[in-house]
């Protein structure tokens, strides 16, 4: 696998792409995209992410300084009350300056809320420790099942352990740092853990300032993974079949209202810089996340380019989607 550090002198800019940088979807919350690796093989993994990928041909990791550059000027666009959720197609926690970045995101005047998703296989005490001294409001953890088999079998590794992961939830939720417990529920594989789950997160003290469980409907995606077997529920299935049955159950709400429950509000967008349908003319900088795909520079924005041959130089594109400023194009 190709890395690829994306600093200033690279001429690589943080919009743009699904893989790194920041990602504005409409709202007060900004996608902080540090770095894409990651240490599981998740089987439901909606991007293939992971040692044993079969499709992904590059990693990227964005130098500390020329992110927060960017986190700032847009946060001062969006204006007071934003939230940087650190992210990844991959596991966050594997940034080695995670701590150093979420220090300086605290001290954007424009930013309320600093929040992590990860898997939670990498923290330690030290770390969380770390994590609480810069600042970070909370943890979303990737927890999927308690029962050791399942656990492992949804990590995709051997060397799983859910034991040491429910030891990382207890002491996350003893810190300063608030708790979310954010399963993946695969139809047919953890029904009976999703129950399990809520009790847990509420025994531990979890949803100190946010909800304490927050469940995530598993997707069929075309460059993802899909344990056999697996059928996508719709989202009426979703809520009605296994969010409501799970609340009647439990006695708490698990439907979650993104204003209600974390302060998420409509702002403008950062402008457009292409149409869906133009043809542009973009520099290639730097290989793709999968095989076939090259990364395209024009008007300061990145254009993920796929079935792209050419290696560098410049390449005609036809823009095809330009979804939240996630910018896609095929040679013309």
């Amino acid at each position: 696998m190709t890395h690829v550090k994306i600093t200033r002198k690279s001429e690589i800019p943080l919009i743009g792409s699904l893989y790194f940088g920041i990602i504005d979807r409409g709202t007060n919350l900004l996608q902080v995209r540090p770095s894409c690796g990651c240490n599981l093989n998740c089987p439901f993994c909606s991007v293939d992410a992971g040692p044993e990928s079969t499709t992904r041909a590059t990693s990227y990791e964005v130098e500390m300084e020329y992110l927060l550059e960017a986190v700032k000027e847009i946060a001062e666009f969006k204006g007071k009350g934003v939230e940087c959720h650190i992210d990844s197609p991959g596991e966050p926690v594997m940034y080695p300056y995670l701590p150093e970045l979420i220090a300086a995101l605290r001290q954007i005047d424009e930013v309320s809320v600093i929040s992590l998703q990860t898997n939670g296989t990498l923290l330690d005490a030290a770390k969380i420790a770390a994590l609480e001294s810069a600042g970070l409001d909370r943890i979303n953890l990737s927890l999927h099942a308690l029962d050791p088999a399942i656990a492992k079998m949804l990590s995709g590794v051997e060397w799983f352990d859910i034991d040491i992961l429910i030891e990382t939830a207890k002491a996350v939720a003893r810190s300063n740092i608030d708790l979310l417990i954010a399963p993946v529920y695969v139809p047919g594989i953890n029904d009976a853990e999703i129950p399990k789950l809520i009790r847990f997160a509420q025994e531990i003290g979890a949803g100190k300032r946010f909800p304490p469980t927050g469940i995530q409907k598993f997707e069929h995606y075309r460059y993802g993974r899909s344990p056999k077997g697996v059928k996508v529920q719709s989202w009426w299935q979703f809520f009605n079949r296994s969010i409501r049955p799970w609340e009647k159950e439990s006695g708490i709400k698990l439907q979650l209202d993104s204003v209600r429950d974390f302060g998420m509000v409509r702002r403008p967008f950062i402008p457009l810089v292409f149409s869906k349908g133009e043809k542009v003319t973009v520099e290639i900088r730097a290989p793709g996340w999968i095989h076939g795909e090259m990364l395209g520079v024009a008007r300061n924005r990145v254009v993920s380019v796929f079935n792209c041959t050419k290696k560098s130089g410049q390449v005609r594109v036809k823009i095809v989607s330009t979804k939240h400023n996630i910018y896609v194009g095929v040679p013309v």
